[in-house]
């Protein structure tokens, strides 16, 4: 089994064309059937330990595989049984079943285990399960000390992370050759538990990936505080929201924040107040603009993001500016620019999302060539060439006031090192729910912020 981290994300599309690659290569499906089996039946073995093991098999070829995983656990002499949901349909699955001399029970009677294994479904599922098999992998589900989904867990979407009807919460995924966008994308992902890797031998190249922790090294030995970036934040009506955010790229390695606009009385001494105005826009030391938290919407606040559109600085914009701009004010920009949006603020500049949450975050970081960080429980990043990353779920505490200026504040400070939009994006990310990670249940911003400090250790 592998961890996810850092590895490539396929839709269901993308791994059949896996898949048929392999197989016009010379790899059969059989062959493939008894990797992903083999695998499966590895990982239950080492997970379930002397308990008993009750396998669900489905009519296709994820239910080829739970019989294969059935017959190699049953070899290596633990106690395993097999209920199927109907008799197998595909080829491949019919000789799986061949390989299982034991009995097959009805899915609808079967007695419960203690470790359960969901073969009935995998990707490419397009609706609910029928009433009587979505009522027994319920009720097999919650007997069950140990729960572990083969590939996906039944009843969800692989591509967009949608849930067909009530489907239970796994324990254990085990995404077979890749991770999947239904993984990492909610509600399915809340489905899925720990998510691990199964190899079966293909190719798995892919545009999008999870989200891995980033190179946070300590600065060089000649680094001074111009070389770790300089970061200026503009403030708006709400001083707080951008002493927020300030706070968080000193606390995330930035070696030098201003805040541009009125002093903060209370602001840390480390902090530069300076006056808004041309010639603080025009520090070529300046490695990135924050705009956004706290700016308000009235005429003033579209003054001021126009003054930051005009600079030729990498530029993250966040909050109340994303209710500012537009999308054509954004193309037309060609620095460097991160746009920050959760649901509402994405709905706001770019309307109701179309498709997944991914697909709606690449088509739009396409269009728009900026790279899109689309926050929320599951996080999608994209660059402008359509590369994506997807973090997987943070702790739930972040649902704060205040965080979401200390996550901008951070891929501002990321920004401003030196990274690339997607690669300073993504390291803002991965460092914001370290933070919150560390430090636990009912945090304030205010923590978070300074919490940036440990989680880069």
């Amino acid at each position: 089994m592998i961890p996810i981290a850092g590895t490539p994300v396929l839709t269901a599309a993308e791994m059949r064309a896996a898949e048929d690659a392999a197989i016009a290569a010379g790899t059969s499906v059989d062959t493939l059937m008894q990797r992903a089996g083999a695998g499966v039946a590895d990982a239950v073995r080492r997970l379930a330990g002397v308990n008993d093991v009750l396998i669900l098999c489905g009519p296709g070829n994820n239910g080829g595989d739970g019989y294969v995983a059935a017959a190699r656990l049953h070899a290596a002499g633990r106690s395993v049984r097999v209920a199927a949901s109907s008799e197998p349909r595909t080829p491949a699955a019919i000789a799986a079943r061949a390989l299982w001399t034991g009995t097959v029970e009805p899915l609808a009677s079967a007695a419960a285990a203690p470790v359960l294994v969901d073969a009935l479904f995998g990707t490419g599922l397009s609706r609910a399960l029928d009433a009587e098999t979505g009522s027994a992998l319920d009720r097999l589900s919650r007997f069950a000390n140990l729960t572990i989904a083969v590939d996906v867990p039944s009843g969800v979407a692989t591509d967009d992370g949608a849930v067909f009807g009530d489907v239970p919460a796994f324990h254990v995924t085990l995404a077979l050759g890749a991770a999947k966008p239904a993984h990492l994308l909610q509600p399915a992902a809340a489905r899925c538990g720990t998510v691990r890797i199964v190899p079966i031998g293909i190719a798995t190249d892919s545009a999008t990936q999870v989200l891995a922790r980033p190179d946070l090294s300590a600065p060089p030995a000649d680094a001074h505080k111009f070389t770790r970036g300089m970061v200026a934040v503009v403030r708006g009506r709400m001083a707080g929201a951008a002493q927020l955010a300030a706070s968080a790229a000193m606390h995330a390695g930035a070696g030098y924040v201003e805040l541009l606009g009125a002093t903060i009385p209370g602001a840390p001494h480390a902090l530069v107040r300076r006056r808004l105005d041309a010639e603080a826009l025009a520090d070529q030391r300046v490695g990135a603009v924050l705009i956004g938290p706290g700016l308000g919407r009235d005429d003033d606040a579209r003054a001021l993001l126009e003054q930051a559109l005009a600079t030729d600085h990498p530029l993250v914009v966040d909050g109340d500016a994303l209710h500012l701009v537009t999308p054509e004010r954004v193309r037309a920009r060609s620095a460097p620019l991160i746009l920050t949006p959760h649901a509402g603020e994405f709905a706001a500049l770019f309307g109701a999302p179309a498709g997944s949450k991914l697909a709606a975050a690449r088509d739009v970081a396409v269009r728009a060539q900026a790279t899109i960080v689309f926050k929320g429980p599951d996080t999608v990043i994209v660059a402008p060439d359509g590369h994506a990353i997807i973090a997987g779920a943070a702790t739930s505490w972040l649902s704060t006031a205040g965080s979401g200026d200390v996550l901008a504040g951070a891929i501002a400070a990321m920004l401003a090192a030196g990274r690339t939009p997607l690669d300073a994006a993504a390291a803002g990310v991965w460092l914001h729910a370290e933070a919150a990670r560390r430090l636990g249940p009912a945090f304030i911003a205010d923590d978070l912020a300074i919490a940036l400090s440990g989680a880069r250790a």
